[in-house]
């Protein structure tokens, strides 16, 4: 009922593919470079020497033996300087210009000059959509990968104005709302949670009135976003060194803030260790549907944290996945049964976007969301929200 209907709604996709302004990405990637090379003059100047910034050796000696930060790992082949050790140092103003460095050179390579190279004869790129790479069932995108535009707001949205619906036609883009925290709500149970989703109030701020303990009101910003932390954390089964890293804190800090989490949300605690459990006995973990990750990695010591994690995280991102694609075999059933030209283009992760005559646009958008938002029936409804525009930018 998913995949095998799912196999015609992909090839659709995949053939019709998704416009592209071929000149403003040129025009992109040239406003690109202007960045990269100021950036590579600002982190010369801090480290007093010209160097190919590009290479970890050249940039270990320069960050670690030069200039004497701490934190640096010695490798067989020098200083490591991945994005694990230089987040450490964000601090320092020559890192911080490091690592956009390496961002807006990435976006250059893989999305400026990458996407040119592979728009069509027809002005469209034409992505490949793989079912069967992930272990959670999610969908991914390869030669491109269009699930992977980079989310940090501004470059994201400059990448995402460059992909366009044709003349006469609008892209309509719908999404779900905060899905893993839902079903973490339906599977746990959880009666606070649940009452949270239901009330429609700010669940990010009805977890941080309870784990910090102020009333709803009072919720200052920087609470509701360290609540977002665990929340969210909670879902991949977080542990309170990494949220104590992910937000900024110290690790006994990030250990209250669970702590406080779990006695508020109590059925949340109680459906991670019966989901542990169950993994434990039966030797996988399985979304609502019944697709399965099997976990060999419960039996190895080395790797039992994270077949633990993955325990926790598979029965909540794999059902996500599995409503999703549910949701695509209905929305292009539907399109077709009422005889628009609608056609579905891209799905990345929890969103589905569709490109049609203008004239279809509130037709569509109220199908996307009555489809995407009635695949099942669980204890805390599932929201979409859409929106209607000329670029992906516009409609996101």
């Amino acid at each position: 009922k998913i995949e095998l209907p799912l196999c015609a709604v992909l090839a659709k996709m995949e053939n019709e593919g998704f416009l592209a302004d071929a000149e403003a990405l040129r025009a992109f990637g040239e406003s690109l470079t202007g960045s990269i090379d100021a950036l590579r003059e600002a982190v010369w100047a801090e480290a007093g020497e010209e160097f190919n910034i590009q290479s970890p050796k050249q940039l270990g000696a320069v960050l670690f033996e030069k200039l004497g930060l701490p934190g640096g790992k010695k490798t067989k082949t020098g200083w490591s300087t991945n994005a694990d050790v230089l987040d450490k140092l964000r601090y320092e103003p020559i890192v911080r210009h490091v690592l956009e460095y390496r961002e807006l050179t990435k976006l250059k390579s893989t999305y400026a000059d990458g996407l040119l190279k592979v728009i069509g004869a027809d002005g469209r790129i034409h992505t490949n959509f793989q079912m069967t790479v992930t272990a959670t069932g999610r969908l991914s995108s390869t030669e491109p990968n269009l699930q992977n535009i980079p989310v940090r707001r501004e470059l994201g949205a400059g990448l995402r104005k460059m992909f366009v619906a044709a003349p006469g036609n609008v892209l309509v883009d719908a999404d779900y709302s905060q899905i893993e925290l839902r079903l973490l709500a339906h599977i746990s149970g959880d009666e606070a949670m649940r009452a949270a989703f239901l009330s429609g109030e700010d669940v990010h701020r009805v977890t941080a009135s309870q784990v910090f303990g102020v009333p709803l009101e009072d919720v200052t910003a920087e609470e509701r976003r360290r609540a977002k932390a665990v929340n969210f954390g909670i879902v991949y089964g977080i542990s309170a060194f990494s949220l104590a890293q992910d937000i900024g804190v110290g690790y006994g800090e990030a250990k209250e803030y669970m702590d406080a989490y779990f006695a508020r949300f109590r059925g949340v605690r109680d459906y991670q260790k019966e989901a542990v459990r169950r993994a434990k006995a039966l030797g996988y973990a399985e979304t609502l549907f019944h697709r399965r990750r099997y976990l060999p990695e419960l039996n190895v010591p080395a790797l039992r944290a994270f077949g633990e994690r993955v325990a926790l995280n598979m029965p909540i991102q794999g059902t996500a996945a599995d409503i999703i694609k549910a949701a695509m075999v209905r929305v292009d059933a539907r399109m077709r049964a009422e005889g628009l030209e609608a056609q579905l283009l891209l799905q990345v992760h929890d969103e589905l976007i569709v490109e049609c005559p203008a004239e279809e646009a509130e037709t569509v958008r109220a199908i996307l969301i009555e489809e995407m938002e009635h695949v099942v029936d669980y204890r805390v409804p599932l929201l979409v929200d859409a929106k209607i525009g000329a670029s992906w930018a516009e409609a996101h």
